[in-house]
């Protein structure tokens, strides 16, 4: 389809085509219960009446397979086995609607395609629905955990059932073309504990003037992936949000993981309405962002940087928020800080340096080791008041709720492009406390040393959610391993999901590694 858009919607925009078009969302989109689409049919022109009963194929009888409308005449059929596609041939019916997630497909572009009238009256119709049913979508007001709530949590772990064979939550995205990049971040996100709680709780209301807001459709989103319903769902709505408000990733390239990721956080971040900086007590809201919206409570953590003189030995501190943090990796230009396999730092985390392979706890003392900036990065201390050499050296003052690892394996430079394919070993347990503002003391030299604090649970998390890439720097494919529930593990590649093991996900090469804090999910 060309950047301008489907050019053959012109050809059905005749007549009553947007009374016509209310009538099939009306009924048969976002009618919600057979019961209740029973009773609209009913109330509209004879020739949807006999459609009442039976929304099924007219060629196969079939209720599911992707079932479409034409648009021009009552008709339905699959788009899996291609009925709806043999009728669009034979009559020259070139646009259908997806029952099931509403969007219009051209036959001709062979493609799901976006029209701004017809996606107003979706949405308006859509609107009417949620509130002929149980009132989707009361205002929403921001929620910051309390000191009870944070012990109910820890001391009540178990709070929702879900079985060994439980698929809730499972669903394959459909690759809209080069859109694996999208659809292993929305994998990712959609099975984060405290986020899927947020989304599911249906409160947000939005306060957007026009019908773009991503945090409307990301709601929509984790319901539809909480359905129940197991066939792949097409993010076209979300993938034209995106478009809208990151044109930097607008088009049919392969993009980046983390940059989308990135990306779609500042996005929602931005579209979260009502009192940004505090609470609804006039609390100032607790992260370095400083802002109550539900992206920054989840993902934000505090960078603690500290400048040390060379010759006063004054250090200047600067705290800075953060949503990932992203590590080099050896192999890259950047030197990599040698580490000594063995000692107290090879039991740290669980981790072993089996045939001298590197962890994400070297990673993460490669981050937090000082680092001399040398002659040629003077700063002016404050106080020698004049210029002189230093060293830098990052901690975190403050932990997310989800702590997001980026490892750096696409190098650009002015000489090199390639990818890194070093293995950089992760735990399924992770405790952040060596590297924490607190714990700045026990690290001496660039070594480790344990502490006593190494037992605070708010500083350990639980590994839930991987995102790899295979192949090289110009042509790739991404894929996630999400954890649906404790050990339970699952490979989601686009459209398909299938049951993976622990060893898989240690195993796998690693780009975007996500953690839960543990004192915070449940089972």
């Amino acid at each position: 389809m060309s950047p301008a858009g489907c050019s053959h919607v012109n050809g059905y925009k005749v007549d009553n085509w947007k009374q016509n078009l209310r009538v099939i969302y009306q009924c048969f989109v976002w009618s919600g219960t057979a019961e209740t689409r029973r009773r609209k049919v009913l109330q509209n022109d004879a020739g949807w009446t006999a459609l009442a009963k039976s929304c099924i194929c007219h060629i196969c009888g079939a209720h599911l397979n992707r079932l479409h409308s034409c648009l021009y005449c009552v008709f339905f059929g699959c788009f899996s086995k291609k009925h709806i596609h043999d009728h669009a041939k034979n009559k020259r019916h070139n646009l259908a609607v997806d029952l099931l997630y509403g969007g219009i497909y051209c036959f001709v572009c062979q493609d799901y395609i976006y029209d701004k009238e017809m996606e107003q009256i979706a949405k308006e119709e859509q609107r009417k629905a949620w509130k002929l049913q149980a009132g989707i979508g009361e205002k929403y007001t921001t929620w910051e955990p309390t000191k009870r709530e944070l012990e109910l949590l820890r001391h009540n772990p178990k709070r929702r059932k879900i079985t060994t064979n439980c698929t809730i939550g499972l669903r394959g995205l459909i690759n809209l073309g080069n859109t694996c990049f999208m659809n292993c971040i929305v994998q990712a996100l959609t099975h984060t504990p405290l986020l899927r709680d947020f989304f599911l709780s249906d409160r947000h209301k939005c306060e957007m003037q026009s019908n773009s807001c991503l945090v409307c459709e990301m709601s929509q989103l984790f319901q539809e992936f909480y359905s129940g319903h197991r066939s792949p769902h097409i993010p076209f709505r979300l993938l034209h949000l995106v478009w809208t408000h990151a044109k930097h990733l607008a088009g049919y390239e392969q993009q980046d993981a983390h940059e989308f990721l990135i990306a779609a956080l500042d996005v929602l971040h931005r579209h979260c309405k009502g009192d940004t900086t505090r609470d609804d007590n006039g609390k100032k809201a607790n992260n370095p962002n400083h802002c109550n919206c539900i992206i920054d409570q989840i993902f934000t953590g505090g960078l603690q940087s500290d400048v040390t003189c060379q010759v006063c030995t004054g250090v200047s501190t600067t705290i800075d928020p953060f949503w990932d943090i992203s590590l080099d990796l050896p192999g890259s230009s950047t030197p990599f800080w040698p580490l000594s396999p063995g000692g107290d730092g090879s039991a740290v985390n669980g981790e072993s340096h089996l045939s001298g392979s590197t962890t994400l706890t070297d990673c993460l003392r490669r981050f937090t080791r000082p680092e001399h900036l040398g002659s040629s990065a003077k700063i002016k201390c404050g106080g020698c008041h004049s210029y002189q050499e230093s060293t830098k050296q990052l901690t975190m003052k403050k932990l997310p709720i989800v702590a997001c690892f980026h490892l750096k394996r696409f190098e650009h430079s002015a000489k090199l492009r390639r990818k890194i394919t070093t293995y950089v070993s992760f735990p399924l347990e992770l405790d952040m406390t060596p590297f924490m503002a607190s714990s700045k003391e026990s690290r001496m030299n660039g070594q480790y040393q344990q502490t006593v604090d190494v037992l605070n649970n708010d500083n350990k998390y639980a590994l839930f959610a991987v995102v790899n890439h295979q192949g090289t720097l110009e042509s790739g494919h991404y894929t996630s391993f999400i954890r649906q529930h404790k050990d339970q593990w699952f490979k989601c590649d686009d459209a398909i999901i299938t049951k993976a093991t622990i060893k898989d996900v240690l195993d796998s090469e690693g780009y975007l590694l996500f953690y839960h804090k543990q004192f915070l999910e449940y089972e």
